[in-house]
């Protein structure tokens, strides 16, 4: 084994003995000119959380989210809603009919920040149903928040097909399905709507 230089050991060693010598978590070296996080209180060189942040604003030790995430879902879709009274989801017969959300892309190209740049992807057409009850409408309102910071798809691996280099869902579950549970992406699955709001605080996206 290589050992270390001898001046590396000793100054490991006097900060290891030195209990005002403070770590950077990001470049693993002694801080910088600090800079002390509001809401986490954790500290960093401010040169290194400065650049982190660029690439996504949350605390590198603890993830408290800072801004804005936006995602790489492509420009140009649409998402609207619509209201269906004839019908209710099971687990939600309090909810006054379901609401059902449509999302719409057309054929693109990739861009820089997807993973093969100047290659076509195809379009696509989703549906997703929530309960039309307080709950859901609080749901639905921080979904419309997530399109416009383009968190809900992303270019990536299709999971049931393999098939790369397509529009996927972005790790926000969706119930595409009005019945069928949980294992068909359908209701009854009382467990979703609170899920679902913990995948979109993830992101930063809140009530």
């Amino acid at each position: 084994m290589t050992s270390l230089p001898v001046d590396l050991n000793k100054e490991l060693a006097r900060r290891a003995n030195d209990p005002q010598t403070e770590t950077c978590g990001i470049c693993l070296d002694e801080i910088l000119d600090p800079k002390v996080l509001d809401k986490c209180g954790h500290k960093f060189c401010q040169g290194c959380v400065k650049h982190a942040f660029v690439c996504k604003p949350v605390c590198p030790e603890c993830g408290m989210i800072y801004g804005v995430i936006i995602g790489d879902q492509p420009r140009g879709g649409k998402m609207i809603h619509k209201l269906i009274t004839s019908h209710k989801l099971e687990g939600y017969k309090d909810a006054d009919g379901i609401l059902e959300i449509i999302y719409t892309f057309n054929d693109g190209i990739q861009q820089d920040n997807h993973p093969n740049p100047g290659q076509p992807y195809s379009g696509l057409r989703r549906k997703a149903y929530l309960p039309n009850n307080k709950e859901g409408q609080e749901i639905l309102q921080m979904l419309y928040k997530a399109f416009d910071a383009r968190l809900i798809f992303t270019i990536g691996e299709s999971r049931t097909t393999g098939q790369t280099g397509v529009l996927t869902w972005n790790d926000i579950h969706h119930k595409t399905s009005i019945t069928g549970g949980a294992l068909s992406h359908g209701y009854p699955d009382l467990g979703y709507l609170k899920r679902v709001r913990e995948e979109l605080a993830l992101k930063g996206i809140k009530k």
